[in-house]
């Protein structure tokens, strides 16, 4: 298979010619493999397209840090190959490609289905700090943690080759392609725009699932006008995966009931692609052992509410809103939560300010990227011997990519202008918060 461009994505078909397209969106850390099992029974009315993100399954490592990139890249590919119109159904960042091709592109998409997503995954924080931690020590901590957050316990222990395949499918992803797809999660927050999105949409959630479970489905079921809800029993965050039967019964059901406008040929309204299908390069899911307890229940479906909910009307952002956009991703939710609730009407004026002046008027100019401004405002806070406030800024330079060796050589040139017994005493904040930041969690 000849090199992917920068700007698309790798793909495959499988399927006839002439039926209508419909897309599967892998999740992080996965590849189109995780979507084996739904290709059989998928193929016999439509063109499967599955594709890999960047750096994941052997794809060439081209790091897209935000979901709209990534969106764009889809696109791309897409009209490299004549596909104008299709259905599409994601899993996690392959749900929130999903969210933002509804969004911004509504007149490709006939249908959508939602497959463990969310508005907004977890706390920008979260999704920070594990790209800390594999800057820091690789991808071996998230491939050793996998299987605990995407299948449930009885799956993981009966299907030890399923858990393997996992581990290794993570271990084998580009790591700065994995941090760069950790970043566009964290950046990823829809919840006020869910009321635009005007097809048809299958929101699907393992019962089980701890990383996005039903609580997040029922928030993308109240915001999407047309939207339906199915929690699949006995599954956990890849419930594609460890549930792939009831699955794939939701899917067909849905994309045969909610295609809008119906696929027909003679006006070309979806185009036929006749690409080759590209070679696989990572290993399919190994077949599932026999498992020694009940069937679960079919999936239950829950109908949405017909209205959404009314979302606030927001003004123009002005050097407040850009600051603290700024100083929530720098600093992070939980600091930048901590220090607002801690202001009261003496000091809350001056959090006003620090917001506007320091991260709106200074932190947000294009002048000096983000890294280099973590390593002049360390060397500033050696200087001024601003302990605390150096903690939370070593917190903020890992997040913006420093790694602990470049913030040791920050501090080594600080001890040389700024004195051995400044350097010091930083030295011994820094490394206790990076020991903190870039230990795995058990």
């Amino acid at each position: 298979m000849s090199e992917t461009p920068p700007n698309t994505l790798q793909y495959r078909f499988d399927g006839p010619e002439d039926a209508p397209v419909l897309i599967l969106g892998p999740s992080l850390g996965t590849t189109w493999h995780m979507w084996d099992r739904q290709v059989p029974e998928l193929t016999r009315q439509w063109r499967v397209f599955r594709f890999d993100l960047p750096g994941h399954g052997g794809a060439p490592a081209h790091p897209a840090d935000s979901v709209a990139e990534l969106a764009e890249r889809l696109l791309a590919t897409l009209e490299g190959l004549g596909v104008q119109r299709f259905g599409y159904a994601g899993c996690a960042l392959g749900g929130a490609v999903g969210i933002e091709l509804a969004l911004r592109h509504p007149e490709r998409l006939a249908s959508l289905a939602l497959i463990a997503a969310s508005p907004r995954f977890g706390s920008a924080d979260e999704f920070r700090r594990r790209g800390v931690i594999v800057r820091t020590n690789g991808l071996d901590p998230m491939a050793r943690s996998a299987p605990e957050r995407w299948f449930t316990g009885g799956f993981a222990a009966a299907q030890p080759a399923i858990t393997e395949w996992a581990v290794q499918m993570v271990r084998t992803t580009d790591p700065g392609c994995y941090i760069a797809a950790c970043e566009a999660l964290a950046s990823f927050d829809v919840r006020a725009g869910l009321g635009s999105v005007g097809v048809p949409t299958l929101v699907l959630v393992g019962s089980e699932d701890q990383v996005t479970g039903p609580a997040e489905a029922r928030n993308l079921v109240a915001g999407i006008p047309d939207a339906r809800l199915a929690v699949v029993p006995g599954a956990s965050h890849l419930v594609p995966v460890e549930q792939p039967a009831a699955v794939t019964d939701l899917l067909v059901r849905h994309f045969s009931t909610a295609w809008q406008p119906a696929y027909d040929s003679s006006t070309g309204q979806v185009a036929l692609p006749t690409g080759a299908v590209a070679r696989p390069t990572s290993a399919p899911v190994p077949a599932a052992a026999p498992v020694r307890h009940p069937a679960p229940a079919a999936p239950v479906a829950e109908i949405a509410p017909a209205v959404a909910p009314q979302q606030p009307a927001h003004g123009p952002a002005d050097a407040y809103d850009e600051g603290m956009k700024v100083r929530r991703d720098v600093l992070g939710d939980a600091h930048v939560d901590r220090v607002l609730a801690q202001a009261d009407d003496f000091s809350a004026d001056f959090q006003e300010f620090v917001t506007r002046y320091a991260w709106g008027g200074v932190w947000d100019r294009p002048g000096l990227d983000r890294r280099t401004r973590s390593c002049v405002t360390l060397t500033a806070l050696v200087a001024g011997g601003h302990l605390e406030e150096l903690a939370s800024h070593t917190r903020a330079a890992l997040r913006n990519g420093l790694t602990p060796d470049e913030i040791k050589e920050v501090l080594l040139q600080a001890a040389v202008y700024c004195g051995i017994p400044a350097a010091g005493s930083a030295f011994r904040v820094a490394q206790q918060v990076i020991r903190e930041e870039t230990t795995p969690q058990e």
